[in-house]
């Protein structure tokens, strides 16, 4: 089993940053990628981007070089700039280990003036 936990949502202008975590535990040595999704409301969940357990990072066409993924051990950071209403959504984060997904409970990220 593995257990992940987001943080770092919140309140940011239009233009501002935030840096989101993802801390992975459990049976973590089997992890081959950790990926970020989203959910706006009344919208399906759309991946963002995914970073591989050898740190080969990949990502969605939306971000445009916005957003950047990397990875500490056990914890994953989603680094967002230049942030747009438009990036207003429950961020997620994802786990894949041996064909299984194990995913987070969400954390919310409103981009607003």
């Amino acid at each position: 089993q593995v257990q992940v936990v987001e943080s770092g949502g919140g309140l940011v202008q239009p233009g501002g940053s935030l840096r989101l975590s993802c801390a992975a535990s459990g049976s973590i040595f089997s992890i081959s990628a950790i990926s970020w999704y989203r959910q706006a409301p009344g919208k399906q969940r759309e991946l963002v981007a995914t970073i591989t357990s050898g740190g080969i990072p990949n990502y969605a066409d939306f971000v445009q070089g916005r957003f950047t993924i990397s990875k500490v051990q056990n914890t994953v950071y989603l680094q967002m700039n230049s942030l747009k209403p438009e990036d207003t959504a429950v961020y997620y984060c994802k786990a894949l280990r041996l064909g299984s997904d194990y995913w987070g409970q969400g954390t919310q990220v409103i981009v607003s003036s």
